[in-house]
């Protein structure tokens, strides 16, 4: 389903390389499946009975009620295009389709019906629905574009002995608006606004018939054909001040496979974020451990997983693939330790077995005893002393460490690349055995003074 605003079939896209948006398929799917079904994963669950919580976009007649519920979001982030470069922009969301049982010669609905030892069951599955529209730059700094777009509604019916299975979907309207304007100021870059609005004119008085109007899970992705995106939250010094003037509502820039592509979801993650490589598959709760999910599924009776592959056809390919889970997949969802540092060009070295992530022993590249660090200029390590300048008040007791000399015990690197002093006060009477056990003072490297 293809935008028909201006640009969305200009030629521009078959000329752009879409390799950064199919890396960022992988996280966009997560977002746009999490919570779609959720552990027990059968229809007769109460957390099953409310759905739909992440990124709806309901018709506007049902939102201006006060309920809750909006019918738009927008992102506002920062970007460098490229002379000439072009804009894709593509929007997903889930389509409701209403999954109807229905019996007799009549058709009358029905929770449920088995025929020939297959159970049928009355539930709302997901249509999977993408916008695209491919926009030069030049034309979007020109002035707002507009790209309306429309999801078809329709039924389907499938005939079984005795009855039949219905699926309806309500037409949908939707609408992307795209902005830009040029920074002030010696450094370029632009203000770049996209508005997602549903547009559908339908008049509900209950969420559960809005929802049927609705954009489910609804996101979007954008890449660049030349140029970059800028972090929302870690931009550069020189546009700090920009970044923090850019509004966002109900959706958050995400850079996504580099910074040449952003997902814009209604789930603040991290920028650059990525599914585990140890993840067997969709849970379609991102919020949860896999391995505890995976176990909590493989605990399930028989009568429920037949109640969970009888709900969503989703649901029965989680419960077949947990059913036939290798043990050694399984394995790999336990104790996973992601290296804290690496060398460009090689992989990080790999600890002895008997040493935890912590030890200092499973990182060859750091020596607390050997290590040194620059402040102001002179190369402090073990041996060192210092005159201690407490600044970050970590513990109230740091007031009366105020101008005192130290001796460095220690140079340590934190998880976060940040560089620590593990410290034992010179006229501390304790300070000998405080060393042979251990336990110093620490201090974040601007907090000393080298002697």
């Amino acid at each position: 389903m293809a935008g028909e605003g201006p640009g969305a079939d200009d030629g521009i896209q078959g000329e752009l390389v879409n390799d950064a948006m199919d890396r960022a398929r992988e996280v966009a799917d997560a977002v746009l499946y999490e919570g779609y079904l959720l552990y027990p994963y059968r229809a007769s669950a109460p957390k099953n009975r409310v759905r739909w919580q992440w990124g709806v976009l309901m018709p506007p007649a049902f939102a201006e009620g006060d309920v809750g519920e909006h019918a738009w979001c927008r992102t506002e982030l920062l970007a460098e295009p490229a002379p000439g470069a072009a804009l894709h922009v593509r929007v997903r969301f889930l389509q409701l389709q209403r999954r109807i049982v229905e019996v007799g010669p009549d058709f009358q609905p029905v929770p449920s019906a088995t025929v020939d030892g297959v159970e049928h069951t009355t539930w709302d599955e997901a249509v999977e629905r993408t916008v695209d529209a491919v926009l030069p730059m030049a034309d979007v700094l020109a002035g707002e574009v507009a790209v309306p777009f429309e999801a078809p509604g329709g039924e389907d019916a499938q005939p079984f002995d005795g009855g039949r299975v219905v699926r309806r979907r309500e037409p949908l309207s939707g609408e992307i608006r795209i902005g830009a304007v040029a920074l002030p100021g010696p450094f370029g870059g632009v203000r770049l606004t996209v508005r997602l609005a549903n547009r559908s004119e339908a008049v509900t008085a209950t969420r559960e018939r809005a929802l049927r109007h609705a954009l489910i899970a609804a996101h979007t992705l954008m890449s660049l054909s030349g140029g970059h995106f800028l972090s929302a939250t870690d931009p550069p010094e020189w546009a700090s001040r920009a970044t923090e003037e850019c509004r966002s509502e109900r959706s958050w820039p995400v850079l996504v496979g580099g910074d040449g592509t952003v997902l814009c979801t209604p789930i603040i993650l991290p920028d650059q974020p990525e599914i585990a490589e140890e993840s067997a598959g969709n849970l379609f709760d991102g919020t949860e451990i896999d391995e505890i999910l995976t176990l909590r599924t493989m605990t399930l009776t028989d009568e429920e997983k037949r109640q969970a592959r009888a709900t969503d056809v989703r649901a029965a390919e989680l419960i077949d693939r947990v059913d036939n889970l290798p043990p050694e997949l399984l394995d790999r969802l336990h104790g996973t330790v992601r290296y804290l540092r690496s060398v460009v060009g090689e992989k990080p070295p790999v600890p002895a077995p008997a040493a935890p992530w912590w030890d200092p022993g499973a990182d060859s590249s750091v020596s607390p005893e050997t290590d040194t660090v620059t402040v102001n200029g002179v190369p402090v390590g073990k041996g060192s002393r210092v005159r201690l300048r407490p600044a970050k008040r970590a513990d109230a007791h740091d007031m009366f460490l105020v101008d005192r000399t130290a001796v460095v015990q220690a140079v340590l690197l934190d998880v976060d690349d940040q560089w620590h002093l593990a410290v034992t006060v010179e006229d501390d009477l304790g300070a000998d055995l405080y060393a042979a056990h251990g336990r110093y003072r620490y201090f974040g490297v601007d907090e000393v003074e080298p002697l």
